[in-house]
């Protein structure tokens, strides 16, 4: 007998694979994480992410604007100081590196697009930790908290629309939420990085930001060994007041991103990370895969498996290539 069902007829044609395709990746969904440097005198790249760059404060602008005019949802920003110390005291300054280019960014922007900005420390210490140090040198939670409540307020009135606090201590959103309703910015969303993992491909990233790190962040971060863990993360988290919660890395934790996907009453992000970034450009340079078709699937595959947003270096050329 020939076959009765032939699911190859929903294939045999573009406008066919169009109509009837499940899975929609489209600009406004993605948010582009940028990278700002106090004191460049130019722009510089970063060596293992070709392509992303560590701005000036007027190279950031010129790119910020590219980016909306691409149709990206949101940007994500980094800052990267001169000096560091223990306490990560240019975090919480007014006029520190992220601080002063979030706020040429509003200034430039307006509400044109979604303003984000990384609340964590590791930046902005010189032990490279996500959080200040008790006297033993493990990271102290409940101080950390302290700082990451100035920081997000101080984020908050230098122009960003959502802080991110990525450094995975308990109780982060709760304390940053008080503190940002206490300082009277009700209005502030949170992107609560709920299930961050002890990854391995970080690498990149850790050189985008300089970072200062010896030594790993096991003790804060999750095991990659851990899916349930996840889960109780996100629900502290919604408990906390979370907007927006967020897994990362993305492409290896397609799993986890499901199973929160379908917990999760608030928007769902995954962050496409460096090294994930760094592995597909390097086949794509070694002529291994098709770049953009490379890249476009690693999308589509991160929005099938449940995200509302992704974060991703491709942010741009991406929402150009979808918008042909």
């Amino acid at each position: 007998m020939y076959p009765l069902h032939r699911p190859r007829r929903l294939r045999t044609t573009p406008a066919m694979r169009r109509l009837v395709s499940e899975t929609e990746v489209r600009p406004r969904q993605l948010v582009l994480p940028m990278f700002v440097k106090e004191g460049l005198a130019e722009p510089a790249e970063i060596a293992s992410m070709p392509g992303v760059l560590q701005h000036t404060r007027d190279s950031l602008r010129k790119a910020a604007v590219e980016a909306v005019q691409a149709g990206v949802g949101g940007i994500m920003l980094f800052g990267v100081p001169a000096e560091r110390d223990a306490v990560g005291s240019g975090a919480t300054d007014p006029d520190g590196i992220l601080n002063a280019a979030l706020a040429d960014l509003r200034s430039e922007l307006g509400d044109s697009t979604v303003l984000m900005s990384d609340c964590c420390l590791d930046e902005f210490t010189d032990h490279g930790h996500c959080g200040v140090l008790a006297a033993d040198g493990t990271v102290d939670n409940d101080a950390t908290l302290e700082v990451y409540g100035e920081m997000a307020v101080a984020q908050a009135r230098a122009g960003a629309h959502v802080v991110g606090p990525s450094g995975m201590m308990d109780g982060q959103i709760a304390f940053i939420r008080n503190a940002l309703d206490a300082a009277g910015l009700t209005g502030t969303g949170v992107l609560a990085y709920s299930a961050k993992y002890a990854s391995a491909f970080y690498g990149p990233f850790r050189d985008a930001v300089e970072s200062q790190l010896s030594g790993d962040r096991k003790t804060y971060q999750q095991d990659p060994a851990n899916a349930r863990e996840a889960i109780r993360e996100v629900q502290l988290d919604l408990a906390e007041g979370a907007d927006m919660v967020m897994v990362k890395p993305a492409l290896l934790y397609l799993d986890v991103l499901r199973s929160v996907a379908e917990v999760s009453d608030v928007p769902v992000a995954a962050y496409q990370i460096s090294g994930e970034y760094a592995m597909i450009e390097a086949a794509a340079a070694n002529g291994w895969i098709d770049r953009e078709r490379s890249v476009l699937e690693s999308l589509t595959s991160i929005r099938r498996a449940g995200a509302d947003i992704v974060l991703t270096y491709w942010a741009v050329e991406a929402a150009r290539w979808l918008d042909r």
